[in-house]
């Protein structure tokens, strides 16, 4: 199983902000590993500097949580069992999307997190990595 590290993070990164050039969105970009140890955060010219913490949040509540941070939006609404959860750990919990686990062999090793955008364009740009990560697994797997 991989290991999120710097380079593998650094290619996530790349393909994440491709996605983001081409809808033309300045994004910021952040991995973590499956600790929700920061590994890399990529903030691109002109994207917003309150994103910096929100785009890392992402990531880690993804991590914490086990899943994209959009499925958080409907279990946390008023009256709804997790209802305030994103006032725990400091306010790092965030619940609206952008955040997506990274996966391989069924096990999560780590997440991404974006923000800059509309929640749409977040999670848009977040797939993107997930995606790259997907194709980096399938050419290894060939290889072997």
């Amino acid at each position: 199983m991989s290991q999120i590290n710097l380079a593998l993070s650094k290619k996530l990164i790349e393909a994440a902000e491709q996605e983001a050039a081409k809808i033309n969105v300045p994004m910021v970009i952040s991995i973590v590993d499956a600790g929700g140890n920061l590994v890399a955060c990529h903030r691109m010219d002109e994207a917003l500097l309150v994103s910096v913490d929100i785009a890392q949040n992402k990531a880690w509540t993804s991590v914490a949580m086990k899943m994209p941070t959009e499925n958080l939006a409907q279990a946390t609404g008023s009256g709804n069992e997790l209802f305030g959860i994103n006032t725990t750990n400091n306010g790092r919990v965030v619940i609206f999307g952008g955040g997506i686990p990274l996966i391989e062999d069924n096990q999560i090793i780590g997440a991404v997190g974006v923000s800059g955008g509309s929640v749409k364009e977040d999670i848009q740009v977040a797939q993107a990595a997930v995606d790259m990560l997907s194709h980096l697994n399938e050419t290894a797997s060939i290889t072997e």
